[in-house]
């Protein structure tokens, strides 16, 4: 399954797999869940990946997504990624400083960006975690450039990665976000937390209407 971390490190070139460059999730020992995941199995979502894999995976996404379309999507088996995350997509270069990247943040009204080295992605930067980065640095904080620190680690997943099984895995590694990344390495979206909480509001207000 396509899910990967990336660790903590300064936004110096790219920080992405390859394929991806990094370790595999499934591979870690600090995951918390209940049960060991294992990389080669993505248990109910297994069958459409293999599909994906042995058929072409946008034919097998589209097949599976006619099958599905009578379904809630929070009662899905399998959820691409793609079909709940947000293309709304911003970066800044790893050489702006902590000021310049909150007040972009503030612009686009966005809660993430993505940090670049060159047209590498170098990092994945969340406000929340920023603004816990200037407490904790009060020194001439918002003059500093981002190569200078080391940025948080951030998970990485695939358009046809399970929507379920990545909600567990930012939960165990207590991430908010995820980098959505195609088969040529761009960032093409990031799903977060907020994103999660839309699909299953509305799932808790479609019940309620019954």
């Amino acid at each position: 399954m396509s899910i990967h971390v990336s660790e903590p490190g300064r936004p110096v070139g790219t920080r992405l797999p390859e394929i991806f460059r990094g370790r595999r999730v499934g591979d870690v020992s600090e995951l918390t869940e209940s049960q060991p995941i294992n990389p080669q199995r993505g248990e109910a979502t297994d069958a459409e990946f293999q599909l994906a894999a042995q058929s072409g995976r946008h034919r097998a996404l589209e097949e599976y997504g006619a099958a599905a379309a009578g379904e809630r999507k929070d009662q899905r088996p399998y959820l691409p990624v793609s079909s709940i995350c947000s293309p709304s997509l911003y970066s800044i270069p790893a050489s702006a400083t902590v000021g310049e990247t909150i007040t972009m943040m503030d612009e686009q009204g966005s809660n993430h960006l993505v940090v670049t080295a060159d047209t590498n992605v170098a990092g994945l930067v969340a406000q929340q975690w920023l603004l816990a980065w200037l407490h904790e640095n009060p020194t001439n904080a918002m003059s500093q450039n981002l190569t200078h620190i080391e940025l948080p680690a951030f998970l990485t997943a695939s358009p046809e990665t399970d929507a379920h099984q990545l909600a567990r895995l930012m939960l165990a590694h207590q991430l908010n976000a995820a980098l959505v990344v195609d088969a040529q390495g761009q960032a093409i979206g990031v799903v977060t937390s907020t994103d999660y909480l839309r699909l299953y509001a509305s799932a808790g207000g479609q019940q309620g209407s019954v």
